[in-house]
């Protein structure tokens, strides 16, 4: 034999491995199974945790603002209870928000609007919902004003004048006078825009006789989130109450 012979056969030429395509149904059925828990961790978010509303009056100017976009607190409140000075969004209790009839959208239109709320970048039930101040809890008698046109929580006067929206020159709001005792369950509720909020004062004759059953609250709201301008916290301003005591 050779030495041709005995050498060892040559191996064959090896062939670069295709990568197998994947399709385009899988990319689309896995970017769909990520919109699809979005939308669901959202719903949970939303329903449970935290809301997005928007401001729809100047109740409660400066404070907040025309259009300011902000988030409720859902969940805290159930342990920890609502407190004088917490700004708190509610549902009408009856007859504190006009009857307005709301001109039909086109399905999509409502249809997508309906998605955005669940994630909570549309806010379509703002107009609904009233936000305002604690200004009294369960218990408290609210008197409305002493000589200095201060509003009283449980005999004690409270300086409002930290986040009331004053003209200028003037030291106190324009007085409506009341004396209530706010039932267990409920809140004596104000605007920081004293002069120009259809609050607690102007709804006596209404079937919650102007006070906010605890069931209607959503939450507290807690953050401005737009414009970007004014992102940060909402100011409760609990230290204004605390030398009220307990009736």
């Amino acid at each position: 034999m050779t030495s041709e012979n005995l050498a060892a056969p040559e191996a064959p030429a090896m062939r670069p491995r295709r990568r197998r395509r994947r399709g385009i149904w899988p990319l689309v059925r896995d970017i769909l199974v990520i919109v699809v828990v979005a939308v669901l961790v959202s719903f949970v978010i939303k329903t449970f945790f935290v809301r997005s509303f928007y401001i729809p009056s100047g109740s409660m100017e400066q404070t907040l603002l025309i259009k300011d976009r902000i988030l409720v607190d859902e969940f805290t409140p159930h342990f920890s209870g609502y407190e004088r000075g917490d700004v708190i969004v509610f549902r009408d209790p009856g007859g504190w928000l006009p009857v307005s009839a709301t001109p039909p959208r086109p399905p999509l239109v409502e249809a997508w609007d309906w998605v955005l709320s669940l994630v909570g970048i549309s806010a379509p039930d703002s107009e609904d919902h009233l936000i305002k101040r604690i200004i009294g809890v369960g218990g408290d008698h609210v008197v409305c004003c002493n000589a200095l046109g201060q509003v009283t929580v449980n005999g004690t006067p409270i300086d409002e004048t930290r986040y009331l929206d004053l003209a200028p020159g003037q030291s106190a709001p324009v007085v409506k006078p009341y004396d209530v005792t706010v039932p267990e369950g409920s809140f004596w509720v104000l605007g920081d825009n004293r002069d120009h909020s259809q609050d607690s004062r102007y709804n006596t004759d209404q079937p919650s006789h102007g006070f906010v059953p605890e069931q209607n609250v959503v939450g507290r709201a807690f953050l401005i989130t737009w414009p970007f301008s004014r992102f940060g916290g909402i100011d409760f301003h609990h230290d204004v109450f605390a030398g009220v005591p307990k009736e």
